[in-house]
């Protein structure tokens, strides 16, 4: 992996507030630092407008890669999704939809209502991950089989020639 660098986002009002303990974003950093990127934070920051404000800071500042965990659900305060979508310029469903699906299929039948989407703002990908240790687990194993990939071709790189059993 080349050194492409990465940063979580924590997305929670009472983390942010000091009224509780980020247990997702840590296993986020460790997670996406075993894949080879050089990860800062998790940053906490309160649901609502300043998730947008921070993936715009992030894009600005060369992240390859933004990963927020939380604000994904169902309460009016879960805007994390709609924030994302104001700063992301082109849509990449198939991420959002296999971590659901992982989720769903290690038997959390809730994970069916995660809203996170993924996307690409300029040469940045961002990735909405569930609020929870276990959507943040699911999250580095699913994507670690594609970021360093996604990130490369973000980057202008090509397609490397993938092998299938009898080729």
């Amino acid at each position: 992996m080349n050194s492409h660098r990465a940063l979580v986002l924590t997305v929670s009002t009472s983390a942010a507030a000091g009224g509780a303990t980020d247990a997702s974003g840590p296993i986020l950093v460790a997670g996406i630092a075993e894949l080879g990127f050089d990860v800062a934070g998790p940053e906490v920051v309160a649901d609502g407008r300043p998730v947008s404000a921070a993936l715009r800071a992030a894009v600005g500042a060369g992240y390859d890669l933004v990963i927020t965990t939380g604000g994904t659900g169902l309460t009016p305060d879960d805007l994390t999704p709609e924030q994302t979508r104001q700063v992301i310029e082109r849509e990449l469903p198939g991420i959002a939809e296999t971590l659901r699906a992982r989720g769903i299929s290690a038997g959390v039948a809730t994970a069916m209502l995660s809203r996170g989407v993924a996307g690409i703002a300029g040469r940045c990908l961002i990735i909405n991950v569930a609020g929870s240790p276990g959507a943040a687990k699911d999250a580095v194993g699913v994507l670690g089989e594609v970021l360093g990939h996604a990130v490369d071709q973000i980057h202008g790189g090509g397609h490397p020639t993938a092998k299938r059993d009898g080729d």
